[in-house]
């Protein structure tokens, strides 16, 4: 099985940073996507960043040049740093794990539960 831990989120003023977390442990057999989507209120869900096959990146055009994503192979976890927040960057954010478990090797895709992230004076 694996297992997945988030952490991060919260309230921040305008101008502000935070730094959301997704870690994957347990019987991995290979994380092809690591990333995070956001949907806000009366919004659909759309993609804010992600890694894929730990190297290649992509970015939503609103958030570029303001968040980082990265990740840290040996601990299976992505880290999505968020730089001079503004107030439409609230939203839910949604780690998304793409991966291979299991023998054969099966393809999964793990949606989290999402974590709140307001930015406001």
């Amino acid at each position: 099985q694996v297992q997945f831990v988030e952490s991060g989120g919260g309230l921040v003023q305008p101008g502000g940073s935070l730094r959301l977390s997704c870690a994957a442990s347990g019987s991995l057999f290979r994380i092809i996507v690591m990333g995070w989507y956001r949907q806000a209120p009366g919004k659909q869900r759309e993609l804010v960043a992600r890694m894929v096959s730990g190297s290649s990146t992509n970015y939503a055009d609103s958030v570029k040049g303001r968040f980082t994503i990265s990740r840290d192979n040996a601990k299976n976890t992505a880290y999505l740093q968020m730089n001079s927040l503004k107030p439409e960057d609230t939203a839910v954010y949604y780690c998304n794990v793409v991966y291979y478990s299991g023998t054969p090797p099966m393809r999964y895709d793990y949606w989290g539960q999402g974590t709140q992230v307001t930015v406001s004076s």
